[in-house]
């Protein structure tokens, strides 16, 4: 990796770490808290968001009828999720030991907390914890897959890739002959550094 790509990926990780910020200012101003791991609001707030609530009743009344229509084609695709993180989590846990890649936190990728937000209704939660789960499902997936093609191919590629994971930039050079087995080699090594801080 060139000093300059290096300098450009700690800018990222900077101004990640500035959102977060500005986000946690933002849950302040709200008036979120946590309170042992749970999503807490003031009685004020809390009050003000069950009068906001849309009625379920209401909410499914006022629905387009293409909406209610495409719905059941929506709640589908939870079967083959359901597969793939059966697969995918399998597939780490008999897979990474052997390489000695650090395992994916699955609880650090499926969040579900918005059922706490009393101003949803059933149905708003409930769709909530589907777009939960496959959001989450897909960055615990794209993590595992990151990770294996780490220690595998870390090899950029030629052409632009759009949304490309957090650890691509690391990776080699495409066309890099002279440096890719050494980059490779580090690469691998970084992996099984992480999964020793993981477990210390």
């Amino acid at each position: 990796m060139t000093p300059d790509i290096a300098a450009l990926t700690e800018k990222i990780a900077a101004l990640q770490s500035e959102l977060d910020a500005e986000l946690a200012k933002r849950r302040a101003e709200l008036r979120v808290g946590l309170e042992h791991g749970r999503v807490a609001f003031e009685d004020e707030i809390l009050r003000r968001h069950r009068a906001l609530k849309t009625a379920l009743t209401a909410y499914v009344w006022e629905a387009r009828p293409l909406v209610i229509l495409t719905a059941p084609v929506i709640y589908a695709l939870i079967l083959p999720l359901v597969l793939l993180d059966l697969f995918v989590t399998v597939y780490q846990a008999v897979c990474f030991p052997v390489y000695n890649i650090p395992k994916v936190r699955r609880a650090d990728y499926l969040v579900f907390d918005r059922h706490h937000l009393a101003y949803l209704n059933a149905l708003e939660k409930l769709n909530c914890a589907y777009c939960s789960y496959a959001n989450g499902l897909i960055a615990y997936v794209r993590e595992i897959a990151a990770r294996t093609e780490q220690y595998w191919c870390p090899i950029k590629h030629a052409r632009r890739v759009i949304g490309a994971h957090a650890r691509y930039a690391t990776f080699d050079d495409y066309g890099d002959a002279e440096n890719y087995q050494a980059r490779a080699a580090e690469l691998r090594a970084k992996l099984a550094e992480e999964g020793n801080a993981a477990r210390t």
